[in-house]
């Protein structure tokens, strides 16, 4: 199993530990970095300044949301990227949500989230090859565009810059079964959001039998520390925060997944509360059991213990939300 650094998204501004956080890692073997993005700071500029700082570690987007930005624009960033630095890039993508969608990127969330997503990928894909001129009929993603309010004149065109990795893994951030049997399909991996390595069930069947290469890249909140209550503080203001507000009370994929995992009674707890307004109660109503069973937080030896349920299952690469050098260096220690 391959370790990765997950640097997630800016809060208020940018965080002055993100480029040593990434150094640190490269020095102890990491395979990878990894930046997002919600409704603040973007994915590709914070990796790209990543990138100018270290020399192998590999970049990802954990993930890069659709809805940002056209196929041809997100693949246009990565095929940039993927040059500038050498080959190390790896595209991870992800829907979102109807709020954020619609109430942030200021578009309908799609009616057919799976047949988005393919067309998304297929664009991408037809970028990266650059075989022939960008062609599909797609019903999201038609490409030349050719809708009711088209001038008709759109051509297809081919990437004038030559991509240096045709084969750039694309990787995908899936909850739902459906969702995560076409990741299998289409894409070269998997990004799941909440990873119990006791509950690989709740994904579906395919997650039984993954194609060779496929990559399986949780991330988990890492902390070495004596008092594991207060080291699952973050991870429940976390989920208190995505549970109860990345999402509608109607519609809210996170909420979903929670109750899927055997949480749904503590789910629906934590909407209502956030909702409601009463934002500290919602994290205290998070289960300690749910945000343990999620992340690798305690003493050294009792992270060791949990760390080989990680080993044994279908992970390929554990990126760690680690917010210190030396929960880094012991994550690295224990996973030889």
């Amino acid at each position: 199993m391959r370790l990765g650094l997950a640097l997630g998204y800016w809060g208020r501004g940018p965080s002055a530990d993100h480029v040593p956080l990434a150094q640190e890692a490269e020095r102890l073997g990491y395979d990878s970095v990894w930046t997002a993005e919600s409704w603040g700071s973007d994915a590709f500029t914070p990796l790209t300044w990543v990138a100018a700082r270290t020399s192998r570690i590999k970049l990802g987007t954990a993930v890069a949301q659709m809805a940002a930005r056209s196929p041809t624009a997100t693949a246009m960033h990565a095929l940039t990227l993927d040059h500038l630095s050498g080959g190390r890039m790896m595209l991870g993508l992800g829907l979102s949500g109807p709020q954020v969608v619609e109430g942030w990127y200021g578009r309908p969330f799609p009616t057919s989230p799976l047949t988005a997503t393919r067309e998304y990928v297929d664009v991408v894909r037809q970028v990266l090859r650059r075989e022939a001129p960008v062609e599909l009929d797609g019903r999201f993603h038609s490409h030349p565009y050719r809708g009711p309010d088209s001038t008709g004149i759109g051509k297809a065109l081919k990437s004038i810059t030559h991509p240096l990795r045709s084969d750039l893994p694309v990787l995908l951030g899936a909850e739902g079964p459906k969702n995560v049997a076409q990741t299998i399909r289409i894409a070269d991996g998997w990004l799941p959001l909440y990873w119990s390595p006791n509950r690989t069930d709740v994904y579906g069947d395919a997650v039984r039998d993954l194609p060779q290469g496929f990559l399986v890249a949780p991330m988990a909140h890492v902390q070495v520390c004596d008092d594991v209550s207060e080291g699952l503080l973050p991870v429940k203001v976390m989920l208190g925060f995505y549970i109860g507000g990345m999402g509608h009370a109607a519609r809210n994929f996170h909420a979903d997944l929670m109750a899927r995992m055997g949480y749904e009674e503590e789910a629906r707890r934590i909407q209502r509360l956030f909702l409601d307004g009463r934002r500290e109660k919602a994290v205290l109503a998070v289960p300690d059991a749910f945000a343990d069973e999620i992340s690798l937080v305690g003493p050294r030896e009792r992270i060791a213990e949990r760390l080989e349920l990680w080993q044994k299952g279908p992970v390929t690469d554990l990126l760690a939300l680690a917010p210190d050098p030396h929960s880094l260096r012991v994550l690295a220690e224990l996973n030889t």
